[in-house]
């Protein structure tokens, strides 16, 4: 076992190889964008500034665990990134969660100014349809016979997007979820929040292998499955998040902590009644979630292996 510089979590060494692909994508589509100079650095500022590269390698690992080969799912694992990258620009606001610090460097809006970050943002959301309905990052997807499968990614992604949004405001908003007790008005907030895009990044990298010739029944059935891993880990994704922001430091983060709690937002920690009692309880729930995503991946064999490498990882991460 070895780690990766995204976490001391020990991780397959292979895992996380396909980042370096990701990142070449990633860089020539940015190449190709004509929006002019200062939006475009200010989307490359984001996009290009580090991080897991988690939804883009779920897409890849599950483009591979359905049975295609994972470099065709890169036009889905740029469209996600886009719409993650965004999410984070816009969460960062002062509007949201006022945050100074992404990544180990100042946030978007603190490099280039409000104004900047949500137009920055803005057009990584509408441009995150691109690579999934043309072909400048898979010329696959240029064809009208892949019309059918550009579709449905462009289903999955708006859908996600859309409750990652939802998300957002369940969050951020004071009584938007009216009458729902702490617990589960929490897990209601971060399926949709963090959740949602983490299935979505599963379910098109599945949806990919048939750009690689896999019968779309297959592909359904080996789908489903991928869909409720994606699901298990999404919520458990976030319960570690929360976990890491009571019990990591900034330096050791790269970004703010402790600051949900500062702010007097519902956190999985203080929905299972706060201090040590509450962070056992998150600890369980996370190796339940852990089992649970595991499981589901039991029909689909050695090819699912990066998959339940990645979910260990994501279990033990500690930023």
């Amino acid at each position: 076992m070895a780690t990766t510089d995204s976490s001391s979590a020990p991780v397959a060494t292979d895992v996380f190889a396909p980042m370096q692909s990701v990142e070449r994508a990633l860089e020539k589509y940015i190449a190709t964008l004509r929006v002019g100079d200062r939006l475009r650095d200010a989307i490359a500022y984001s996009l290009l500034g580090g991080g897991k590269r988690l939804r883009p390698v779920l897409a890849w690992h599950s483009c591979g665990a359905a049975g295609g080969d994972p470099a065709d799912a890169l036009a889905a694992a740029v469209a996600v990134e886009l719409v993650h990258c965004f999410s984070l620009v816009h969460d960062d606001l002062p509007a949201m969660d006022d945050d100074d610090l992404r990544r180990g460097k100042p946030t978007l809006h603190k490099h280039a100014g409000e104004a900047m970050a949500i137009l920055a943002g803005d057009a990584m959301m509408t441009l995150a349809f691109d690579p999934i309905t043309s072909g400048v990052v898979n010329p696959k997807l240029a064809g009208e016979r892949d019309a059918a499968i550009s579709h449905r990614l462009v289903r999955e992604l708006m859908t996600a997007t859309t409750g990652m949004i939802v998300g957002q405001v369940y969050d951020t908003i004071p009584g938007a979820v009216p009458g729902v007790e702490p617990l589960a008005r929490v897990k209601e907030i971060h399926r949709h929040k963090t959740g949602a895009l983490i299935r979505a990044s599963c379910v098109m990298g599945a949806v990919c292998a048939e750009l690689s010739g896999v019968d779309t029944k297959a592909v359904e059935t080996r789908r489903a499955a991928l869909g409720r891993y994606g699901e298990a880990i999404g919520l458990m994704f976030q319960i570690v998040d929360d976990v890491i922001d009571e019990t990591q430091s900034a330096e050791h983060t790269g970004k703010r902590t402790g600051k949900d709690k500062d702010a007097g937002k519902l956190t999985y920690p203080l929905a299972h009644g706060g201090g040590p009692a509450g962070l056992e309880k998150c600890r369980s729930e996370i190796a339940r979630l852990h089992d649970e995503a595991i499981m589901h991946l039991a029909p689909l064999g050695p090819a699912a292996d990066p998959l339940r490498a990645l979910c260990d990882f994501l279990a033990t991460r500690t930023k």
